[in-house]
């Protein structure tokens, strides 16, 4: 969508300024644009400044207030303290990198101007062209992570979310509105770096302060793709388009779900559409939205571009190995034991389990007595091992986790000790015998004998725990029976064998998701409410007349832990989405189960083996809600060299399936070599290196998962734009250039291969290599069999 390459009607550079130029005899085009934006990103931050030191004026005004002491002035003090700490700490977080677009337009239909400021108009007025095809600019709005207005109330900056700033994302050639002329702004700090333009009315001699309008470069959206990315994603909000514009402003009604390929920018406008509902209604949505990612590495991706938007701390962004408090994964599972954890059937393997590991507690069992002996009304009292299973059978007849039967088994202990102690035929009066009964239970409850008994017979379980007990082979196969092969039992049961008997050692993500299933099954007994108010504040009523000034310090722990104990949000966000295993949808569901969804895939590069399997646990999770489907069908990351070479991978992967279409060429295509004689690893580095001159950005090594440890030793020494990872590793990252080593292993890695193989090959934004072994029986020309036309 970049602007027409000859347009005689405006002054245009592209690339570089003329000759002329360039020797000095006048300034170029691009310089004079780029000190205009310079001047005005200095009016803005001077602006700035000035709200920063009004903030801490009130700050430091609502301190003296304290000293007056009446409660009417405390609570004056409260009020202002609340509203000046926010608007600095806002004002503080969007200090750098503020501004990054901008919008020239025609007149409006009519004169209206929204609360930002800004003309409300979306169409041009009848006469905003003259018949000539000349035309003025009316208005030139700045976008920018907040809005700003001068002293008059002029807005120097509009909020990227505001409807004032719609058209910077939405306007197209086709359908321009009011544009012009639209212009991405890059800058690093207080200096603008470059401006490229996107000339949408090119047959138009449109002017500014009376001077022809100028555009330079070769379009906005491709200056955007163009540019080396570091590790993470804070200009992606300048290349936004139409099609991600119309999700990310989406009604938030119900589920919306969002199929994409490679490149479409899915993970954009997931993180886009969080802020945005956050902006349209903060009441319903502030601290109560959940990012869901992948992998670890995507998280630290892309968890800066929402504080560069202006809602730090109002959204949760996760890993699925991160979901579960107190639970984090750090280890990878073979791909046969994933399929297995992460399919359905576990849940039935997990009730069993629960079970299974309560009866640890079976009377007869390790460090278990046969038999509960108390002494009581100074008397004996046993119950033995036959009436022990009795009561056990009886507590377990409740539908209430285990955890929350172990109240009911204490007191069905307690009742049958009551009753063989033949104490209640001794009272004619039911007050009397309920008043002994009393002292009878609060006398044996105490006793060691008992407590102890009770531990260790009818023990709190522990998510940890029970998986750890499914660790033993044994036990394991007695309770999968009929439901997993045995093969996969044993494999099942050798992978949670690294864990203690109390359950800690590594986690993989798909152990996260079973910790979160045994946490339903078993339960949280309740634990003693902790009072924190002192009581006489309570009394004086001080407390609440000084909440926020005098427990500003206490507020972020506060808020930690409400962020530990939140279960359920308002909005789940569910990026890459067709990688969810069964299981860890049933982990997702529980934390949305009042939400509105927004759901982002793309089944072509699902790594999950069972597609239908993961449906099914998907619609479980969404429920009966209406559904809002959009397709993003235009692939801004990859040039159309490396699209047409992944295209081969993605027939063999689902065919009939088309990918997304690619908008840019760079005549670069795609670089194929073979490891021989100095061995794979010298290989790899050897065109890790050539890639890393190639490029100014990040280079990505993608191994097959087997092969993570020794890609780190293979680039060790080549710095930290050099990034080696597991294949499942690779999903919605991108990088300036791609090296995809033995697409065969990747491919020969799960019944998902080649799905997998096809994500790898599409996180180039430039430049691809891809590095043959053996295995890939390369030709003549070191294009790998799978690769072939």
């Amino acid at each position: 969508m970049g602007a027409q390459e000859t347009v005689p009607s405006v002054r245009r550079t592209t690339g570089e300024d003329s000759g002329e130029d360039r020797r000095g005899g006048h300034d170029g085009v691009r310089d004079r644009e780029i000190r205009g934006e310079q001047q005005h990103l200095d009016a803005v931050y001077r602006r700035l400044e000035e709200k920063i030191h009004e903030a801490e004026f009130l700050m430091a005004d609502a301190a003296k207030r304290a000293q007056v002491g009446t409660p009417g002035a405390l609570a004056e003090r409260d009020a202002q303290v609340f509203r000046a700490g926010v608007h600095l700490n806002r004002l503080n977080s969007e200090f750098e990198d503020f501004l990054f677009g901008r919008v020239d337009l025609l007149l409006g239909k009519d004169g209206e101007r929204g609360p930002d400021g800004a003309y409300t108009s979306v169409e041009p007025a009848d006469d905003a062209v003259r018949p000539d095809n000349t035309a003025d600019i009316a208005e030139t709005l700045h976008i920018g992570r907040l809005g700003v207005l001068d002293a008059d109330y002029t807005p120097l900056v509009i909020d990227w979310r505001a409807p004032a700033a719609a058209p910077f994302y939405r306007a197209t050639p086709v359908a321009p509105g009011r544009v012009v002329r639209r212009r991405v702004i890059r800058s690093r700090g207080r200096k603008v770096l470059g401006v490229e333009d996107d000339l949408l009315r090119p047959e138009l001699t449109a002017h500014l302060d009376g001077e022809e309008l100028a555009v330079v470069g070769d379009g906005a959206l491709m200056a955007a793709l163009g540019r080396a990315r570091g590790h993470s994603m804070r200009d992606i909000v300048a290349s936004i388009q139409a099609e991600q514009d119309e999700v990310i402003r989406a009604p938030a009604v119900s589920v919306t779900e969002v199929e994409g390929g490679p490149g479409t920018g899915k993970t954009a406008v997931a993180l886009h559409r969080a802020a945005y509902l956050l902006y349209q209604d903060r009441r319903r949505y502030a601290g109560g939205i959940l990012i869901v990612s992948p992998t670890p590495l995507l998280v630290s991706y892309t968890e800066g571009v929402l504080p560069s938007l202006g809602e730090e701390g109002q959204v949760a962004i996760r890993a699925l190995g991160s979901l579960v408090e107190g639970a984090e994964a750090d280890t990878y599972d073979e791909q046969a034991v994933a399929r297995i954890k992460g399919s359905s059937r576990m849940v039935k393997v997990l009730r069993r389990a629960v079970r299974g590991t309560l009866d640890l507690g079976a009377p007869g069992s390790d460090g278990v007595p046969e038999s509960l002996r108390v002494v009581a009304l100074g008397a004996r009292i046993e119950l033995d091992a036959e009436e022990l299973r009795r009561i056990r059978a009886q507590a377990l007849g409740g539908t209430a986790p285990v955890n929350l039967l172990r109240p009911r088994a204490r007191r069905l202990l307690l009742d049958a000790l009551w009753r063989k102690s033949g104490a209640g035929r001794r009272y004619t009066d039911p007050e009397l015998e309920a008043e002994a009964r009393q002292g009878f239970d609060e006398d044996v409850s105490t006793e060691t004998d008992f407590t102890g008994f009770l531990d260790a017979w009818w023990p709190e379980l522990t998510p940890r725990r029970v998986l750890a007990a499914m660790g033993d082979e044994r036990r394991l196969g007695r309770w999968s029976r009929r439901v997993l092969q045995p093969r996969e039992a044993r494999r099942l049961a050798r992978s949670l064998s690294r864990l203690d008997a109390d359950g800690s050692g590594p986690l993989s993500v798909h152990d996260v998701a079973l910790l979160d299933e045994l946490r339903v099954l078993l339960g949280t007994p309740a634990r003693p409410r902790v009072k924190e108010a002192d009581p006489l504040d309570q009394l004086t009523g001080l407390e609440e007349l000084t909440t926020y000034a005098d427990r500003l310090a206490a507020r972020p722990a506060r808020a930690d832990r409400r962020a530990e104990e939140r279960a359920d949000y308002a909005h789940v966000i569910v990026d890459e989405a067709q990688d969810l295993t069964p299981m860890q949808w049933r982990m997702v569901g529980r934390r949305g189960r009042q939400a509105t969804w927004t759901v982002v895939g793309d089944p072509a590069q699902s790594s999950w083996s069972d597609p239908e399997e993961a449906a099914a646990a998907r619609d479980e999770a969404l429920g009966a809600r209406p559904r809002r489907r959009f397709e993003l069908t235009v692939n801004y990351r990859n040039p159309a060299e490396i699209a047409e070479l992944s295209a081969r991978v993605l027939a063999l992967a689902m065919p009939g399936v088309r990918p997304p279409r690619a908008v840019r060429s760079t005549g670069l295509v795609p670089r194929f070599a073979v490891a021989s004689g100095g061995g794979l690893g010298e290989a790899v580095r050897e065109e890790a290196r050539r890639l890393l001159d190639e490029v100014e950005g990040t280079v990505g090594v993608v191994v097959a998962m087997g092969r993570r440890e020794e890609a780190r030793a293979w680039l060790d020494g080549l710095g930290d734009r050099v990034v080696p990872l597991g294949s499942l590793e690779a999903k919605g990252l991108e990088y300036d250039a791609t090296l995809v080593v033995s697409p065969a292993e990747i491919a020969d890695e799960s019944p998902a291969g080649l799905r997998v193989l096809y994500v790898a090959l599409t996180r180039a934004t430039q430049r691809l290599t891809v590095l043959s072994g053996e295995r890939d029986l390369p030709d003549g020309d070191g294009v790998p069999d799978l690769l072939r036309e």
